[in-house]
């Protein structure tokens, strides 16, 4: 079969994009672009979750998924690919279940893998657009560094409490991520969204902007946000725009000539690497053992560095709530003589207020591994989870 007649349209695919194929934009041929084109959505999350379903209602033709983790009830609050009846299940398998039922005529290819500095130029180069719908900056600068060794177009999008971003990067026609963000941020300034949350319906407006980008990429129409970035605020209900330059030093060469090929990206972001779970890491405490020591009555001090409001939601008897934004002020009423052990909601912030107490003179002081999610988890499974 030759190459047009392959991506010919069906009787059944002429029906189902008929809306497609009035549009002079796109017609025939463009929905043909569409069934010919591939796209590899990094994160099956909360931006996939709009991605993926429009990507493929609209009929393109090959959707690859990569993710590693499992649905989680929390996850059900934004990420609409996924219903309760998924919880614990892969979230690959259930999101390709999805989008099949949504378009039988799709390709969904599951790459159940974290993406590393290791794998990620072989996952990337079969795909003719990468969307960038992850939550840490490892990962966004991996898929950026990847994307311009492979001269990929990247459609970046991201999401924090009520604001959004999103983008086009494409070293080869102008900026790349690290134009916009030469360095990362040092490690716990941007808490995630398990930490800082989200507006649940804020990943459906940001994730349905990437797949117009995708869609018009993929056709050849229309001006994308290459050398734009789009902000939305959603409280406010506006959206404004900045104009993105490439770095000077790119431009003069015509790609990212900073970029040689791919590093350890924990190690560029500060961040520790993924660790076993089973082994101790100095200065932190587990759940079990931290609730041994107090059925013991061993002197240990819970210092909650959370917000007042994730406070009410749930908290450990007998903890004292002090905000880390608020640390510094009352660092000083803290007992030296007593064991002190801080807590945030995933150990993030609490990894942070350990560091400095330490700084301040404080020699016993631990981390409680994992935050008052795995305290919940591990040993009470009865307070209020979120």
């Amino acid at each position: 079969m030759s190459e047009p007649d392959r991506f010919a349209l069906s009787p059944e695919e002429s029906a189902r994009y008929s809306r497609h194929l009035v549009l002079p934009e796109v017609g025939p041929e463009g929905q043909r672009k569409l069934k010919a084109g591939s796209v590899l959505l990094i994160g099956a999350g909360g931006l996939g979750a709009p991605l993926g379903m429009y990507l493929a209602a609209a009929g393109v033709g090959r959707i690859g998924l990569v993710d590693f983790d499992v649905v989680d009830e929390t996850n059900l609050q934004r990420q609409v690919t996924f219903s309760t009846a998924d919880v614990g299940r892969p979230k690959l398998e259930a999101a390709a279940e999805r989008l099949r039922g949504i378009n039988p005529h799709v390709q969904v290819d599951l790459h159940n893998v974290r993406l590393t500095a290791a794998n990620a130029l072989d996952i990337l180069r079969p795909y003719d657009v990468i969307v960038d719908g992850t939550d840490n900056f490892p990962t966004r600068y991996l898929v950026n560094d990847a994307c311009v060794l492979l001269n990929k177009p990247n459609v970046y999008g991201s999401i924090f409490r009520f604001e959004g971003q999103a983008s086009v990067f494409w070293a080869e026609k102008g900026p790349c991520y690290r134009c916009l963000y030469a360095e990362p941020p040092p490690p716990g300034l941007v808490p995630s969204c398990a930490e800082g949350g989200v507006l649940g319906v804020l990943p459906g407006v940001i994730g349905t902007i990437q797949a117009i980008e995708v869609l018009k990429l993929l056709l050849g129409r229309g001006e994308t946000l290459l050398g734009r970035l789009l902000l939305f605020d959603a409280l406010a209900m506006r959206f404004r725009e900045l104009r993105l330059r490439q770095d000077p030093e790119c431009a003069r060469a015509g790609s990212c000539q900073r970029i040689r090929g791919l590093v350890d990206y924990e190690a560029f972001c500060g961040v520790a690497p993924m660790a076993d779970a089973t082994v101790p890491v100095p200065g932190d405490i587990a759940p079990a053992d931290l609730a041994a020591r107090l059925a013991r009555n061993d002197d240990v001090l819970i210092v909650d560095v959370r917000e007042p409001h994730e406070w009410d939601i749930c908290h450990l008897e007998g903890a004292r709530l002090v905000p880390l934004r608020t640390l510094p002020e009352v660092v000083d009423s803290l007992p030296r003589d007593r064991t002190l052990v801080v807590h945030c909601k995933l150990g993030g912030r609490s990894a942070k207020a350990a560091e400095y107490l330490r700084a301040q003179g404080f020699d016993r002081v631990l981390n409680l591994t994992g935050g008052i999610r795995a305290w919940i988890d591990a040993v009470d499974p009865t307070l209020r989870n979120y």
